[in-house]
């Protein structure tokens, strides 16, 4: 007889549902993208037929990953530019953008990302002297791996004025050597190029977007939470998905521009189709790699310094109204102890009118012990990306002291006074690969590892709360949209284990990567 009509079933699997129960089942049926049921072989087998049937191998199935915090504009950029990722020398920095230049001779303009000065044997911020030399007459700009500061050439802070400024900023700063710039520019000062530094078109952004989201649904990743977008990129992404060409579900959280608010006060909370906006993106401070994390005490290894406040109090908590007016949320960027003490004081007015507001602090690196009580007091849901304690762990101590060590990268610590932590990579800062979250997540350096459900919930239903969808995503449950993801290798937290991938993902359904088909 025949059974109940269904689109897909996928079978011999172990399906990791997430739901309350944590139960793990062995087929599922799929209708118009949604979820008809779950549960054991036979009783899915005998009960439904469907137009399509997948024979999972008995591979592991999980909720489609979601990266709470990523950057896949950035990352477009990074493809497009010149990979300054790893480079071991300022010398290797400058060879690659040689290289660059010469695979793009008509380009007239140098954009690069992702030089980090802690893996180079002197560990000095570099200058542009070299630049100058080999690119006199073009804007070149190689910004730093964490995006909080970037190295110029002489051509372009010429075209800006920037050639006779002197060294502080209020919000970020203009390096200066012997009395002459050094090129280096830090946090803010960096708005002051923008504008004379020409960028890629359109359409080389759109094809190199679509390049990103190749990678993502490689690892499984189905779900971003993309960390800062200006006005113009609804547009890019609306112009995307209407080609049927952009299928991850993408959380944006807006800059905070007049052009955004207005946006805001006109659509309010916004969905269209897989694109959802309904969070702002606020920085409190700069980053640790560059001494840019505001502080509570100067910073360990530079005395002279206690990092940089990148948002005026008084626009920030001006902010934090209009999120709460209008029922958006608003997701700081906070480093720093000294930053994120301020940003929990603001959240603490927020929590006082609406406590269920999700506002969340993003990074959360390094905290005053005292503080992270707050997160629970004024629900504040903390938004982290473990592979920054990788990372960051051969270099943090000369920039802390032991002391400061007590209260960073305290994932753990997080997730107790909150309940929940969302997950994130901050790629193309870190990597892409989902799984290497995971290991680092679960043998973090600083000693406050995730357990492994707590890391796959960050990574779907937590970061599906963090977003406001946790009715549509995050679990396998009968009524909530078919993502997911059928991995090659089984998931663990095993040294080693972090070569993985799918070899199935489907978003509401439809099969959006096979490995096979690579």
């Amino acid at each position: 007889m025949k059974g109940v009509s269904v689109d897909l079933i996928i079978h011999n699997a172990q399906i990791h549902t997430l739901d309350a129960s944590d139960r793990v089942l062995q087929a599922i049926a799929i209708r118009n993208g949604k979820i008809i049921e779950v549960g054991a072989e036979r009783q899915i087998l005998n009960k439904y037929s469907a137009e399509q049937t997948v024979d999972a191998q008995g591979k592991d199935v999980y909720p489609g990953l979601t990266d709470a915090h990523g950057h896949m504009l950035m990352y477009a950029k990074q493809l497009l530019g010149v990979d300054l990722r790893g480079v071991k020398s300022l010398q290797e920095m400058i060879h690659r953008c040689e290289q660059y230049k010469a695979k793009n001779p008509n380009l007239k303009f140098i954009v690069g990302q992702g030089w980090d000065q802690n893996l180079w044997a002197n560990q000095e911020m570099p200058t542009n002297e070299q630049l100058n030399i080999l690119f006199a007459s073009i804007p070149v700009c190689l910004y730093r791996v964490d995006g909080h500061a970037a190295l110029v050439n002489d051509f372009l802070l010429k075209k800006s004025d920037l050639i006779q400024k002197s060294a502080p900023i209020s919000d970020g700063e203009v390096v200066i050597k012997n009395n002459k710039p050094t090129g280096l520019l830090i946090d803010n000062a960096m708005s002051l190029v923008q504008p004379f530094l020409p960028d890629f078109s359109k359409k080389a952004y759109l094809e190199a977007l679509l390049m990103v989201q190749d990678e993502l649904l490689q690892y499984g990743i189905t779900s971003v939470h993309e960390a800062g977008i200006d006005f113009e990129h609804i547009s890019w992404l609306k112009e995307l998905i209407d080609k049927h060409s952009l299928h991850v579900n993408l959380y944006a959280m807006l800059m905070d521009t007049p052009k955004n608010r207005a946006f805001v006060q006109k659509h309010g909370k916004y969905r269209y189709k897989n694109l959802v906006i309904r969070s702002f993106k606020c920085f409190a401070d700069g980053a640790l790699g560059s001494r840019g994390a505001l502080l509570k005490g100067p910073y360990h290894d530079h005395p002279e310094s206690r990092g940089l406040l990148l948002t005026e109090v008084a626009q920030m908590q001006n902010l934090a109204q209009f999120c709460l007016a209008h029922g958006y949320q608003m997701n700081t960027h906070s480093i720093g102890d000294s930053a994120n003490a301020l940003v929990l004081s603001i959240y603490q007015k927020v929590f006082n009118t609406k406590p269920d507001h999700r506002f969340r602090i993003e990074h959360a690196q390094i905290l005053d012990p005292k503080d992270f009580i707050k997160f629970s007091q004024f629900a504040v849901f903390p938004s982290v990306q473990p592979t920054h304690a990788i990372s960051d762990a051969h270099w943090a101590e000369k920039r802390l002291g032991k002391d400061r060590l007590k209260g960073a990268y305290a994932y753990q610590t997080l997730f107790n006074q909150f309940g929940m932590i969302a997950l994130g990579t901050d790629f193309p800062v870190e990597q892409i690969n989902p799984f290497a979250t995971i290991q680092a997540a679960s043998n973090n350096p600083f000693g406050e590892n995730l357990q492994f459900d707590q890391i796959i919930k960050g990574m779907t239903i937590y970061a599906a709360f963090a977003s406001f969808q946790e009715k549509q995503l995050g679990t396998l449950e009968k009524g909530k949209d078919a993502t997911l993801a059928i991995f090659e290798y089984p998931i663990n937290t095993q040294l080693g284990q972090v070569q993985n991938y799918a070899w199935r993902t489907f978003i509401k359904g439809k099969c959006v990567f096979k490995l096979d088909a690579l």
